[in-house]
């Protein structure tokens, strides 16, 4: 632990981990075996990342010159083993920022400038790129990859293995067909399960409809 990190007393800290200079842990957040956190990078409180996570490295942007860029993580989120959550780039908004009570599984890939807002379940080895921008409430299924600069909107949710090169609007159910991503209905059962009424669901899916089953331009 380097001596000018900044760690409320009540962070719980596993053997053989390694942590950076400007890396500041807030209270109750525990970090596993072997995990490694450096760069410019904030943690907020009662987080628990499990062994062998890399959080705050470098960027893998060719561009990247070892400008001061930063990782901003919220609380109470889960962080899976063999995660890899970088900080952001001068050309990007300089920061990747996860919110709130995410639950990442092992081996996701969080890369530069992304934002992961509140609520999320991210499935193993699913791949974020550079400038994804993730709403409230999404699934991502199992090595999902995203493009970079695609947004995924709230309530959406993927197939396992959906490679998305465009934005997904938000409650829409989005699955993998011969290597692309297609709208396959909505999400209807993550709807239901977060409170909305039997209306508002109906209204969704009736929008739905209008979008991608009438045949009208965009």
């Amino acid at each position: 632990i380097h001596q000018e990190a900044i760690l409320h007393k009540k962070v719980k800290i596993g053997a053989y981990s390694v942590i950076g200079k400007s890396v500041e842990v807030g209270e109750g957040t525990e970090i596993g075996n072997h995990v490694n956190i450096t760069g410019y990078t904030k943690i907020g409180k009662s987080n628990k990342i499990f062994h062998s996570s890399s959080i705050g490295e470098q960027p893998q942007d060719m561009k990247y010159k070892n400008q001061e860029t930063y990782l901003e993580i919220g609380d109470r989120n889960t962080i899976r083993e063999f995660c890899t959550i970088n900080t952001g780039t001068v050309e990007g908004n300089k920061k990747t920022k996860i919110g709130n009570d995410n639950w990442i599984m092992a081996y996701v890939h969080i890369a530069h400038d992304c934002i992961v807002k509140n609520n999320i379940v991210i499935a193993n080895s699913a791949t974020l790129a550079g400038h994804v921008e993730v709403d409230d409430h999404v699934v991502l299924g199992g090595l999902t990859a995203i493009h970079q600069f695609c947004k995924i909107g709230q309530h959406s949710i993927t197939m396992g293995g959906t490679l998305l090169s465009q934005d997904v609007p938000p409650y829409v159910r989005a699955v993998s067909r011969g290597g692309m991503a297609f709208p396959n209905g909505i999400n209807s059962e993550g709807l239901k399960r977060r409170g909305f009424t039997s209306k508002a669901i109906s209204d969704i899916k009736n929008g739905y409809k209008i979008i991608y089953m009438r045949n009208n331009s965009i």
